[in-house]
């Protein structure tokens, strides 16, 4: 799988970690930002991995912030992006199997590197469900027509 990732300062240990991980297990990872210990703006970082699922680029996103909370809300603003900030393997089975989020969301600030990990690997791997959750999809993405419209 092609993966897109980034991290703002709060992120850098976690995505060093990931960054082996992942590639040791034979995805393509794509190193977005930031790459300097000093404090960073996220957006910018937010939008640059949102472009690269979005560009067709990389198959899934991951962006690493100290709480998720603004990356997660920067990424969402990104028209065809569904980003899910996942604190346990229940919101990550959910924000894949019934979201099919393209992008994971990680507080850095919160989690262990193993739990991060557990995260990921749950997140890659589970499938959308589709059904009654492919129908709530389109309304989401009606409603996102309608606010590029207005």
């Amino acid at each position: 799988m092609r993966i897109a990732i980034a991290a703002d300062h709060n992120g850098l240990a976690l995505k060093a970690r990931l960054l082996e991980r992942l590639s040791a297990q034979g995805h393509t990872v794509d190193d977005r930002g930031s790459h300097a210990g000093k404090p960073v703006d996220y957006p910018p970082l937010c939008a640059e991995v949102c472009r690269q699922v979005t560009g067709g680029h990389a198959d899934r996103g991951m962006v690493l912030g100290g709480s998720g909370l603004g990356e997660t809300i920067a990424c969402n603003k990104v028209h065809g992006i569904r980003a899910g900030l996942c604190h346990d393997l229940w919101s990550t089975r959910v924000s894949r199997g019934n979201n099919d989020s393209n992008v994971l969301v990680l507080a850095a600030k919160l989690l262990s590197l193993r739990d991060a990990e557990d995260i990921v690997e749950t997140w890659l791997t589970t499938p959308f469900k589709g059904g009654v959750h492919a129908r709530r999809l389109a309304q989401i993405a009606a409603l996102e027509r309608e606010s590029v419209r207005h």
